[in-house]
């Protein structure tokens, strides 16, 4: 297992984060996994016994229950981990058990700190955007969390470019701590991602935590053009994140030929991909078995020759748009060769 460092904070967190969110099977969240205590336990000791450093959670995860489980199974091994989870999310029926106020901040990082039975957490996420609470609050509530030393650093999940440039703006003006870290969709079929917020965070350090790296199954190599699959499968029955299955495909076929020729499996290639991305921090799986664990920690020993990265990146490429065209047009006599 290698290490690299998350943004700008100094720490160095797993190339493979341990993603808990098949743990507990409440409510929605069963059709992505059910595992209780026991299967818990052991799926967070393998990860730990493979160098993995770096565990993610969140308090909507099965109504809280995915918490408790990664809590319990840390145990007394949660001051060798950096532990991260997410406010935003609705938690209870009340019309203020979710967003971003000031009050639903405070209250949440409390609950979180319950039910993961530790006094702090190394990186403390807001889930995505609210747009009924300003900016300014919610960075104002999440500083006063470092400070009281209930969170040691902060990050972002699904914002849009100009909503993290926007909050570090605001954290800069008022000497705050920032978003070292956002965590987002991306893989080899959906790069959307490189277009505007790729170039933000290398401009501002901030570091990328990649989920869903696998396409939510669809890139496991075990889906066909015609929609059949593996039953059980959280694809089969959860079609998300939304994927152009025609391209996905194709990127299939190119990946089912490096793994071939390397003599590895197609979602190691996919994982592999996205670790050669140099601005990639980590990547969050979320293994429903030990094997499938196993599996996808052998991606960071998959080592992707020049040619096998021009190929995948060839078949994945994202079409032209505008200004990105444009600007890359005016740039080509100013960049050097």
């Amino acid at each position: 297992m290698r290490y690299r460092p998350l943004g700008r904070t100094g720490l160095l967190v797993s190339e493979i984060c341990f993603g808990a969110m098949t743990f507990g099977g409440k409510g929605f969240w069963a059709v992505v996994g059910t595992h209780g205590e026991s299967e818990a336990d052991r799926l967070v000791g393998a990860a730990i016994d493979g160098g993995v450093n770096f565990f993610d959670t969140a308090d909507v995860y099965s109504e809280g229950e995915s918490e408790v489980l990664l809590g319990k199974a840390l145990g007394a091994r949660r001051k060798d981990v950096v532990l991260a989870t997410k406010v935003r999310g609705r938690v209870g029926p009340g019309p203020n058990d979710v967003g971003l106020s000031r009050g639903h901040v405070h209250a949440a990082i409390d609950e979180s700190l319950r039910r993961l039975g530790t006094d702090y957490v190394d990186l403390y996420q807001i889930h995505g955007f609210d747009p009924l609470v300003p900016l300014d609050e919610t960075l104002r509530a999440l500083e006063n969390l470092v400070r009281a030393g209930k969170v040691r650093y902060l990050g972002c999940s699904n914002l849009a470019a100009w909503q993290i440039m926007k909050a570090l703006g605001i954290s800069k003006r008022h000497g705050w701590s920032r978003f070292d870290s956002l965590q987002a969709y991306y893989s080899i079929a959906g790069r959307d991602l490189e277009r505007e917020v790729v170039p933000l965070l290398q401009d501002q350090g901030v570091g990328l935590m990649v989920w869903s790296p696998l396409a939510g199954g669809l890139l496991s190599g075990k889906f066909s053009r015609d929609g059949s699959g593996p039953e059980g499968t959280r694809r089969a029955t959860f079609d998300f994140p939304p994927v152009d299955k025609d391209r996905a495909f194709h990127v299939v076929d190119v990946m089912r030929a490096v793994a071939g020729e390397k003599g590895t499996t197609v979602p190691r290639v996919a994982l592999a991909w996205i670790l050669h991305r140099r601005f990639v921090s980590t990547v969050i799986i979320g293994a429903k078995s030990e094997e499938q664990l196993r599996d996808n920690l052998g991606a960071t020993e998959v080592a992707l020759a020049a040619e096998d990265l021009a190929r995948l990146d060839e078949a994945s490429a994202l079409p032209k748009e505008y200004p990105g065209w444009m600007i890359e047009r005016q740039s080509s006599d100013r960049l050097a060769k």
